[in-house]
């Protein structure tokens, strides 16, 4: 594997930078996961590592990411804590996220539409500040938001103000740390060192207690027993949400260096660094998308600045646990709920009213599953009905699109031969490729727009590129109708695919003749007509193809 050292000194810079920046949000969202701080510094530890050093885009940093902490905790509650199954969850979860790639579904990743992004992102985001209200009051969070929730009320009428006005002094203190500051020490690191000497030295709130020292204990996958789904069904889940967090943050590195990620590679770099860190006792991460920015603007390029970040929280966790036991749990809510924040799509929100309401609606439907139910049911509810109001809103242009001509020829010799034979034939045009969405309407839409007296029906498929098995049987239908009728039916410009398709359903073609394009089928329909007794529904029309 080639290392690009043509920028170590910005790779080294960045890297060092993201490192100190990534610290406190290590240890911030390892504590929310319910595995333990140090459990979030493994986890920054090894998916940095692994991700950068397999993945596809090099400024990327990867670590500990909000939405996989929220999967996390729950986990952890369903679980009661047993971290051998969180640890073989995470760990499948990398497995599973190198098969993507393997496969390629990173393609596929980044089809999932906006609006269901933007809820989830923003449901993620609303979940982590739920479940830092009542740390931040001085209680202990129960598990799952709704128990958080519930328990708001009891802390409220219990709180610790000492524990309330650090969290919020830690929370402003990030906000309005000023940014040539931040230049040389970042806001969270900021934060997370004044609350913790002002609470050592003045202050008894809860803080995070004893935390071991040293290297990690390797942990080997558990299987079988009566949880093993709950670990599987965790494990996809934070494969599918890693995946597109990851490569959502690689979008946005793109943008910041004006190059390309490999979307497929990124996945197994991603993969192998959860895999590594559930074996070392960490919690899954992805792409991070404050902490690339970060290491992009202190001049990170590479795939050096990735490893580099990790070896600096290397270097700090085997020395951090004397020092981290005196962090309070107030500071860390503090730092959580602007992670929260951050999280939360403002952007769309603030515009949301200007764009089409469904898409609104569908936001809103993914906020509530995934605040409310879980992640995955959001996003699988929200990409089903994104696809099917595409669905709709594709067959509704495709009926629009179904006209009846002559209106539209521009052929002269084409619009001659409709004018002698206005009320004998009726010409349709099809346009674009006809899904099962308009299937259901091309029948009615052909009934409704023939004329009373039409004798002969031609559908013009030259602008069809393929069609699938339920338009191909809308037109069986139509030729059913056309026979019961009286009728007869022509087919027109069918490429060898759709000829293909039609042909296919009972071996011939539900039509009394095709031709190579609409003229030629124009004028057999007035040779046929022509004919004393008019056109013969059992005969081939001469011409035909």
């Amino acid at each position: 594997m080639k290392f690009d050292l043509s920028n170590l000194r910005g790779d080294i810079t960045g890297g060092v930078t993201a490192g100190v920046v990534a610290l406190p949000l290590a240890l911030a969202l390892g504590v929310a996961s319910g595995l333990g701080p140090m459990a979030g510094m493994y986890g920054a530890i090894a998916v940095g590592f692994f991700a950068a050093l397999f993945g596809g885009t090099g400024p990327q940093i990867s670590g500990p990411t909000g939405p996989m902490v929220v999967v996390l905790a729950g986990l952890f509650a369903s679980l009661s804590g047993d971290a051998s199954l969180i640890f073989t969850a995470v760990i499948l979860a990398g497995v599973l996220q190198v098969v993507f790639g393997v496969l390629g579904v990173g393609h596929y990743i980044r089809l999932v539409p906006y609006p269901v992004i933007s809820g989830f992102m923003t449901g993620i985001g609303v979940i982590i500040i739920i479940l830092q209200l009542n740390p931040l009051l001085g209680h202990a969070s129960p598990s799952g938001t709704l128990g958080a929730l519930g328990n708001v009320p009891e802390a409220l009428s219990a709180i610790h103000p000492a524990n309330l006005l650090l969290g919020i002094a830690t929370l402003a203190m990030v906000y309005l740390w000023p940014s040539k500051w931040g230049r040389y020490v970042p806001a969270p690191l900021a934060a997370l060192i004044a609350g913790t000497l002002v609470a050592f030295f003045a202050l008894n709130v809860p803080v995070l207690g004893s935390i071991p020292t040293g290297l990690p204990e390797l942990h080997m996958p558990v299987f079988g027993g009566d949880q093993i789904m709950l670990v599987v069904e965790a494990a996809i889940i934070l494969a599918i949400l890693g995946s597109l967090d990851s490569l959502l943050t690689s979008l946005v590195a793109d943008n910041m260096t004006r190059t390309r990620h490999h979307s497929n590679k990124e996945l197994i770099g991603q993969g192998i660094g959860n895999a590594a860190a559930g074996f070392i006792g960490g919690i899954a991460g992805a792409g991070a998308t404050m902490r690339t920015v970060v290491n992009i603007r202190s001049g990170g390029q590479t795939r050096i600045s990735g490893m580099v970040h990790s070896l600096v929280l290397l270097a700090v966790a085997l020395g951090l646990g004397p020092l981290a036991e005196n962090i309070p749990q107030a500071v860390l809510a503090g730092i959580l709920v602007k992670v929260g924040l951050d999280i939360i799509d403002w952007s769309y929100l603030k515009r949301a009213h200007q764009g089409p309401r469904w898409d609104l609606l569908l936001m809103v439907l993914v906020l509530g599953l995934t605040i409310f139910v879980d992640l995955i049911t959001a996003v699988g509810v929200g990409v089903v009905l994104a696809a099917l109001a595409y669905v709709k809103q594709v067959a509704r242009l495709q009926i629009e699109h179904l006209r009846n001509l002559p209106e539209h020829l521009d052929s002269e010799e084409e619009r001659a031969i409709l004018s002698r034979n206005r009320d004998r034939i009726a010409l349709f045009e099809f346009s674009g490729p006809l899904s099962f969405g308009a299937a259901a309407d091309l029948g009615h839409h052909v009934r409704e727009q023939s004329a009373s007296g039409s004798q002969i029906l031609i559908l013009d498929f030259s602008a069809v590129p393929f069609l699938d098995l339920s338009a191909a049987l809308a037109v069986e239908t139509i030729a059913t109708d056309a026979r019961d009728s009286g009728k007869q039916l022509y087919l027109a410009g069918m490429n060898d695919e759709v000829h293909k398709v039609l042909k296919g359903l009972n071996g011939r073609l539900p039509a009394q003749g095709s031709f190579k394009d609409r003229f030629e089928a124009l004028k057999a329909a007035e040779v046929a007509l022509q004919q004393p007794d008019g056109p013969d529904i059992a005969a081939l029309p001469s011409g035909a193809a």
